[in-house]
C-alpha cells in the first residue's frame, strides 16, 4: 500500500501536486466547457491544489481555521506551479520522442 495516496502523502508538496496533476489532466476537457477562457487553466489547478490541501488538512484532524484555509490557498498556488511542471514534462517528454523518431526514420 506504500505506492497509493494517503493523506498524509496528499498533505506534501508532492503527493498533492502528483493528485493536482491527475485531476486536471482528466477533467481539463469536461471543465473547459464552462470555465472561463482568461481564467486559464493555471488558476483551475490552483483550485483543484487548494482543495485538495484543505481536504488533506481536515482528514488528518487538524482544524480548519482561517489561518489553515489561507495557508491553504497559498500553498495551492505551490501545487498547481508544480502539477505544472509534471505536466510540462509529459509534454516535452512525448515531443521528444516524436522527434527522435522522426530522426530514426531519415
Amino acid at each position: 500500500m506504500d505506492n497509493l495516496f494517503t493523506w498524509e502523502t496528499l498533505g506534501t508538496l508532492a503527493g498533492a501536486a502528483a493528485l493536482t496533476y491527475l485531476v486536471v489532466a482528466y477533467t481539463k476537457r469536461l471543465v473547459d466547457q464552462f470555465w472561463p477562457d482568461f481564467l486559464g487553466t493555471d488558476i483551475y489547478a490552483v483550485i483543484i491544489g487548494f482543495l485538495v490541501l484543505l481536504a488533506a488538512t481536515a482528514a488528518q484532524g487538524y482544524d480548519l481555521t482561517w489561518a489553515s484555509i489561507i495557508l491553504a490557498l497559498f500553498n495551492g498556488f505551490l501545487v498547481a506551479a508544480a502539477s505544472g511542471k509534471m505536466s510540462d514534462k509529459a509534454i516535452l517528454e512525448k515531443q521528444r520522442k516524436e522527434e527522435a523518431g522522426k530522426q530514426c526514420d531519415e
